[in-house]
């Protein structure tokens, strides 16, 4: 259950169209850095290994190897100084939170990558239920 006054003052805050991704997908995460007068955006890329909250609050984290160590960042989803989330590969992951990931070195590493369902292999599938179902129903 929400606070309805706090959800009129975070409406405006929120992003219009929040970056879609989910928790196992490699993403580029570019961030606005201010430095003194000047701006520029570095490029955060790894896996998505848990998003939480919500609202204003909701952040995810993402994972990445460096020279054999571990760095994770935790960013706001609805930050201003995210300028975009660029997913690279889905991951498919059974699990809300990928911790598991922390133990695990090199190749190990790597989820397996979400199977697309091509236009031709929707239609070869439908034409073979279709007379299955057929003979379901005349019995």
């Amino acid at each position: 259950m929400t606070n309805k006054i706090l959800d009129l003052v975070e409406k405006p805050h929120l992003k219009q169209t929040p970056p879609q991704f989910e928790v196992g997908d490699t993403v580029d995460v570019a961030t606005r850095i201010v430095e003194g007068e000047k701006e520029r955006i570095q490029v955060f890329s790894g896996t998505v290994i848990m998003r939480k909250g919500r609202g204003i609050n909701e952040t995810f984290t993402v994972r990445r190897i460096v020279n054999n160590e571990g760095v994770e960042r935790i960013f706001p989803l609805h930050s201003p100084y995210i300028s975009k989330v660029t997913v690279r590969r889905s991951g498919e992951s059974r699990r809300a939170k990928l911790f598991y990931l922390r133990g695990r070195v090199g190749k190990a590493v790597r989820l397996t990558e979400k199977r697309k369902v091509t236009k031709k292999e929707a239609a070869a599938t439908a034409q073979a239920e279709a007379p299955a179902e057929l003979a379901a129903s005349a019995t």
